[in-house]
């Protein structure tokens, strides 16, 4: 057991309605300094809202700016360092934007649930797509 202190962060199942108008597309980030594909999440400034947060980290990481929706389930995990970490999360549909690499995020895809459970990193990560789908109310998409 550390005592560390925890770190906090926040992030979103960021979500758009399919181009072809059935069900939903999610925003998957692929982070190059971990060669992983997660939900766009990072860690909060001092004095931060957890929901500031987490709109800062999606336009940070994507490009998009969003409205959130329900509140998801948290994760608790230890990070690379070593440090216990807790990170709130939404859903939250993207608004508008254009994703741009940058020095966190390298690629940027949408893709409908299934493919986004596929290349999820994290088991985490694919539960909380199970999560969002149960959460919101958008015609064509199932649960």
């Amino acid at each position: 057991m550390t005592d560390a202190p925890i770190v906090r962060a926040a992030g979103c199942a960021l979500w758009r309605r399919a181009s072809s108008g059935h069900g939903v597309e999610l925003a998957l980030v692929h982070r190059r300094k971990w060669d992983d594909w997660s939900l766009p999440k990072g860690k909060l400034k001092r004095g931060e809202p957890a929901e500031a947060g987490a709109l800062r980290e999606v336009l940070e990481e994507t490009g998009y700016r969003c409205a959130l929706g329900a509140p998801l389930s948290e994760a608790h995990y230890t990070d690379a360092q070593g440090r216990p970490k807790e990170v709130r999360y939404w859903a939250a549909e993207a608004t508008h934007g254009e994703f741009v690499p940058n020095r966190e995020v390298d690629v940027l895809l949408w893709l409908s649930p299934e493919e986004a459970r596929e290349r999820l990193s994290y088991t985490r990560d694919r539960e909380l797509v199970r999560e969002l789908l149960s959460v919101l109310d958008v015609p064509g998409v199932d649960r």
